[in-house]
């Protein structure tokens, strides 16, 4: 019977071609599969009775991850490069193969046209895999007979078979020059990419005409040959047509969080995925910028030829650290393969929140198990504490509430710091829990079970403090220890004591992660939203004539740039400006946004 967790992922699966992996309980992909609707295969395996290996594999699946592809094809095309990749144990079959062949143009004097089973770093030109091994040996001989290579062992001193039919060059029996192989070549590499216009059309005709004369199955032969074409050269997103190892990087923000997807491209195919998810405070873009230049700075990192990224991301300076190449693609394959992956990211960060939403909903003996794990009676409401601060600098802090494992959003709090400077988390964290409680004990009003500081011991201690020492109150105060994922782990009563650890697999536990991860997004968010207020606020102050009082109406009243500046004359005369100053206003803004685009 498939876990909880498993249950849950299955309901949010994409009804979309892609390539999914298998995992056991470590984390390691123990089979690869791919399918033309991943809902329905995937559940397939945790809904239907099994036998044999299939039984012994759905037993061993702790978790599943997927890749959206944009056709069927490209997730077959994924599946084999992934099981070529990790060789899972449960891929024998497929592992042990030499997988779908390539067309390969050598790199030689007199070069030959043939089929590959594997890219090798020989300056070959390479295209494919192609999952229709029957359709690529068929084009292959196509390409032979229309632009011919060299098909003969080399000079013999007479014409070969294929010479005497035209469908060699010549190297047998004369000295081809390089220009005529180069003609050729540029022909096929066109014809490969796609460009099949001109065969297509000479391959129409001659059909038409052998139906016309009654020629049926040479006109059959024809519109096989038609097909085959068709089927090998067909664009693939997840393929990339020329060999340059690239890694590509897109995101999707909603919510406070960024999710970003890194496709690497090798041997021209898709050969790794990675994915991460954080909550933000700048713009998408600036953290993407910092993100790229974080992931190459670890050990054992390998660079790429070249990175490609949105829009908006600083390529200059990517490119300045890194000193390779990055570009933003407009249009055909590189744009393709940076679409698929923005779509992936996209549904990486929604199912994140549908999970969570999912998880809400099933709150019942959260809380008692971890009143339990703390030796609490009983759990009624947690309030819940984070800090965010950009560069040790504009500290400010959060609450959250959650009600019988519910988050209650009207009594969510933020808290701009008032004595605190710099980043210093015990006086950050010591004023917020003064405040909070200060005004709960003068209010008369209903007091939490249970206080949990988003950290470790310094903010446990400083929320202690203030809590027993300074209110004299008795309210459990605990923290939530990270891992190295910065994610919640264990739970901290005190200092020096051991951990008090959930079941990674109760409710419990994912109780605590939502909490951790409701905590974070709110205090980000909130952060974002001041600095976003406090940079706008800072460009206006430039602006001839606006004061601080002007400055509060137009962040009041539009709150971004992009709302002010489409302001028309008469609305900002509305709020009281002058024609001068609005005047000003809109020639200064209109500036600003040029400067930045």
């Amino acid at each position: 019977m498939a876990s909880e967790h498993i249950e849950q992922k299955l309901a949010l699966l994409p009804e979309l071609p892609g390539s999914y992996q298998m995992k056991d309980k470590d984390g390691k992909i123990i089979y690869v599969g791919k399918a033309k609707n991943l809902k329905n295969r995937v559940r397939s395996y945790f809904k239907s009775e099994h036998t044999g290996k299939t039984e012994q594999l759905v037993a061993n699946i702790a978790d599943f991850d997927f890749i959206v592809t944009s056709s069927e094809k490209e997730s077959l095309l994924l599946e084999i490069t992934l099981i070529q990749k990790y060789q899972p144990y449960y891929n024998i079959r497929l592992k042990r193969g030499t997988g779908y062949p390539y067309i390969k143009i050598t790199n030689e004097r007199d070069p030959q046209i043939l089929l590959a089973n594997e890219v090798a770093d020989d300056g070959g030109h390479y295209f494919g895999p192609y999952p229709n091994v029957y359709a690529a040996q068929e084009t292959l001989h196509f390409l032979q007979k229309v632009y011919p290579l060299r098909r003969c062992n080399g000079y013999q001193g007479r014409p070969c078979l294929y010479a005497n039919i035209g469908q060699c060059l010549g190297a047998c029996y004369k000295e081809v020059p390089e220009e005529v192989y180069n003609e050729q070549i540029k022909k096929i590499k066109r014809f490969l990419d796609g460009d099949t216009k001109v065969v297509t059309k000479m391959l129409q005709k001659k059909m038409a005409e052998a139906a016309a004369n009654l020629a049926y199955e040479r006109a059959a032969d024809l519109r096989d040959q038609l097909k085959f074409i068709e089927a090998t050269v067909e664009k693939q997103k997840i393929i990339s047509r020329d060999g340059t190892p690239r890694d590509i990087f897109n995101f999707y923000m909603n919510r406070g969080w960024l999710s970003v997807q890194v496709f690497f491209i090798r041997q021209a195919r898709l050969m790794k995925r990675e994915k991460r998810l954080f909550a933000i405070v700048g713009s998408a873009q600036e953290e993407l910028t910092s993100f790229i230049l974080q992931f190459y700075n670890r050990q054992n990192a390998v660079l790429p030829k070249e990175i490609l990224v949105p829009a908006g991301v600083d390529k200059e300076a990517i490119s300045q650290v890194l000193n390779i190449p990055v570009r933003t693609p407009q249009r055909g394959e590189k744009r393709a393969l940076l679409e698929l992956a923005g779509k992936n990211a996209k549904i990486v960060l929604d199912e994140k929140f549908r999970l969570l939403e999912m998880n809400e909903s099933k709150t019942s003996g959260a809380m008692q198990e971890i009143a339990d794990a703390l030796n609490i009676p009983e759990i009624h409401r947690i309030e819940a504490f984070d800090h965010s601060h950009l560069q040790g600098s504009d500290m400010v802090s959060a609450m959250v509430v959650f009600e019988d494992g519910v988050p209650n959003k009207n009594k969510y709090r933020k808290y701009k710091n008032k004595t605190v400077e710099n980043a210093d988390e015990r006086a950050e964290t010591m004023e917020v829990i003064r405040r909070r409680y200060t005004r709960l004990l003068k209010e008369h009003s209903e007091m939490p079970d249970l206080i949990l500081m988003d950290g470790g011991v310094i903010q446990l201690n400083a929320a202690r403090e203030v809590i027993e020492d300074e209110l004299g109150l008795s309210i459990p105060v605990a923290a939530m220890v990270k891992n190295d994922q910065h994610k919640t782990a264990d739970l901290l009563k005190e200092e020096g004591a051991a951990h008090v650890h959930l079941d990674p697999n109760s409710q419990g536990f994912y109780l605590l992660q939502r909490i951790q991860d409701e905590v974070h997004r709110f205090v980000i968010t909130f952060h974002r939203q001041l600095h976003s207020k406090s940079s706008l606020g800072s460009r206006l102050d430039g602006i001839a004539g606006v004061g601080p009082k002007t400055r509060q109406k137009l962040l009041t009243t539009y709150g971004s740039m992009n709302k002010m500046a489409s302001a028309s004359l008469d609305d900002l005369k509305k709020l009281g400006i002058s024609e001068r100053v609005a005047n000003n206003i809109r020639i200064s803004l209109a500036a600003m946004q040029n400067h930045d685009d």
